[in-house]
C-alpha cells in the first residue's frame, strides 16, 4: 500500500489487539479508541426500506435492488469441495488440505457479501437525510428451515449493521419500526388489506391504490419511522404516489446521539 494510505495512532488509542486466525491466514485485529464522523450535505431526501428475497431490497420511491446472492451462485463449487471433503480419511493431510480449500471458499462468499452490503449501506446513508427499515427477529425467521438458507444468504441484519454504523459517522437517523401490518395496510388510505406471502400486488379495494406489495410496504415503513419521530420533527405529508414533505426544527434527537455515541465497527 502506498504511504499515505497508512493510518498511525497513539499508543493509548489502542484498547485491544487479536490474532485472528482465518483459513486464508492469521490477521491482526485492532481496537482503536477514536470517534469518527464525516460531513454530508442535506439531500431533502429520506427513505424506508423493505428487504426481501426476490430483492434485496425496495425502497418507498420503488426502487428495487437484485438479490445477488452469493451463496447460491457458488454452490456447486462448494458442494463438489464438499464431496471431496467425504471422500478423505479424517485427520490425514488430504483431510486437512481438502477442509482447508473448503473453508476458503466459504470465507470467499462471506467477504464478497459482507463488501457488497458494506458499500450498499454507506450508499443509502449517503443518499438520504433519514431512513427507516423494519426491525426484523431474524432469529425467529431463521426457524423457517425452507427459507433459512436464503435469508442467511441475503445478510438482512448484517446490512442493517452497516446502516447504523454509517448512519453515526454521517450523522443520519436510522429508524427501526415494527414489522407488523407494513405489508397489509394500505399506504394511501391505511385500510387493511389482507394478502398471502404469494400476492406480490397490493389492490385496495377501498381507495383503488395499487402499487407493488414491497414498494406499499416501503412506504408504510417510512411513515411509521416518521410518527416516531414527530415530537421532534415538524409536519409530514405523504401522497398516494409515496412522495414526501419532510420539516426539520432544528437538530433531531437522533441526530445528535448518532454524532456523539460510539460502537464498534461491524465485523469484516
Amino acid at each position: 500500500r502506498r504511504y499515505s494510505d497508512l493510518h498511525f495512532y497513539q499508543l493509548k488509542q489502542i484498547k485491544r489487539v487479536r490474532v485472528i486466525r482465518r483459513h486464508d491466514g492469521y490477521y491482526t485485529q485492532f481496537l482503536i479508541d477514536q470517534i469518527r464522523e464525516e460531513k454530508k450535505e442535506l439531500t431533502g431526501k429520506q427513505t424506508g426500506l423493505d428487504v426481501g428475497l426476490n430483492f434485496f431490497y425496495t425502497d418507498s420511491s420503488g426502487t428495487q435492488i437484485d438479490n445477488p446472492r452469493f451463496l447460491r451462485k457458488d454452490e456447486r463449487k462448494i458442494k463438489k469441495l464438499q464431496r471431496r471433503l467425504s471422500r478423505t480419511l479424517k485427520g490425514s493431510q488430504n483431510w486437512k488440505k481438502a477442509r482447508n480449500r473448503l473453508g476458503r471458499a466459504y470465507l470467499k462468499v462471506s467477504r464478497r457479501r459482507n463488501d457488497w452490503v458494506c458499500k450498499l449501506a454507506q450508499h443509502v446513508i449517503q443518499s438520504n437525510d433519514l431512513v427507516a427499515i423494519e426491525n426484523l427477529r431474524i432469529r425467529n425467521l431463521l426457524k423457517n428451515h425452507k427459507l433459512a438458507k436464503s435469508i442467511n444468504d441475503a445478510a438482512w441484519y448484517r446490512f442493517r449493521e452497516w446502516l447504523e454504523y454509517f448512519g453515526r459517522i454521517y450523522g443520519v437517523p436510522v429508524i427501526a419500526v415494527e414489522p407488523a401490518y407494513t405489508s397489509q395496510q394500505c399506504s394511501n388510505c391505511g385500510e387493511q388489506v389482507v394478502k398471502t406471502l404469494s400476492t406480490r400486488t397490493h389492490d385496495c379495494p377501498d381507495c383503488g391504490y395499487v402499487a407493488d406489495r414491497d414498494h406499499n410496504a416501503a412506504i408504510n415503513i417510512l411513515k411509521s419511522a416518521l410518527k416516531q419521530l414527530s415530537n421532534t420533527v415538524g409536519q409530514t405529508e405523504i401522497n398516494a404516489s409515496g412522495e414526501i414533505d419532510l420539516c426539520l426544527v432544528g437538530k433531531t434527537q437522533s441526530s445528535k446521539s448518532a454524532r456523539t455515541s460510539r460502537k464498534r465497527k461491524p465485523k469484516s
